[in-house]
């Protein structure tokens, strides 16, 4: 198989940690961005056996400058640059009316801003290289009032609507932009959020009854970054959620 580089955001914890480990084992070169110096070593430890297909990058997405060069440097390590995951983002669980305007700020800077720096970056390495596909993450609360969701929901929204319009710009480029919306999903920032009532309430409220592990929305990312099995899907906000978005009635 043809070389082919991924920069992945947010790619040492959580969904973008487990789109890195399923990225490798499908062949792909990986730069591994992060802003948590040591989840990047522990990160580095786990792939030490695929030291020559990983590289990992310290990077605050909302810095446009560092943005810039790491997705050079990447380029230039594990290219020609094919994929970009945008998984980095931060979120809270917070009224409406007590979420202050610096935390909405914050969250739409690294969840909206960081992604576009990111992608925006890519396209340059992505064009030159023939094009590839970018793989944003949203969420169900992006398209859902869920409560506690005032900032988390408009910065994944505003990923959507990003998603959808850069689809439609890049094509000519031979570039794909799909959007995975996950629902709940078992990563240490959402046990974090999920005290023990709101996880029963999204378990309620979830056909399938369970949270997604990592690794099943990273086996979808891993299809839509695929030529081969996803040439023709673009402009897609794909719902990995347990049929969440899809619930009406439920069986008590």
């Amino acid at each position: 198989m043809t070389a082919r580089g991924a920069f992945v955001t947010g790619g040492a914890s959580g969904i973008g940690l487990a789109a890195a480990r399923r990225l490798l084992t499908e062949g792909w070169r990986v730069a591994i961005a992060d802003h948590d110096a040591a989840a990047l070593d522990r990160a580095a430890a786990e792939f030490a056996d695929a030291n020559d297909r990983v590289v990992r990058l310290a990077l605050d997405v909302t810095d446009e400058a560092a943005v810039e060069a790491a997705v050079v440097e990447a380029a230039a390590r594990i290219g020609p640059l094919k994929g970009v995951v945008n998984s980095a983002g931060i979120a809270q669980d917070k009224p409406f009316g007590e979420t202050s305007a610096a935390e909405f700020r914050r969250i739409l800077d690294v969840n909206v801003v960081g992604s576009f720096l990111v992608a925006r970056a890519a396209v340059k390495a992505m064009a030159a290289a023939g094009g590839g596909a970018i793989v944003n993450i949203a969420s169900i609360s992006g398209v859902r009032g869920n409560l506690g969701r005032t900032a988390y929901g408009a910065s994944k929204g505003g990923v959507i609507t990003m998603t959808q319009v850069m689809a439609v710009e890049l094509a000519r480029d031979g570039i794909r932009v799909n959007a995975v919306a996950p629902g709940p999903v078992d990563t240490a920032m959402v046990r974090a959020l999920h005290g023990p009532e709101r996880r029963a309430a999204f378990e309620r409220r979830v056909p399938l009854g369970r949270y997604a592990q990592p690794e099943e929305i990273a086996t979808v990312i891993a299809f839509l970054l695929d030529e081969e099995r996803s040439s023709y899907v673009t402009g897609q906000i794909l719902g990995v959620d347990g049929g969440f978005l899809a619930a009406g009635i439920m069986r008590e």
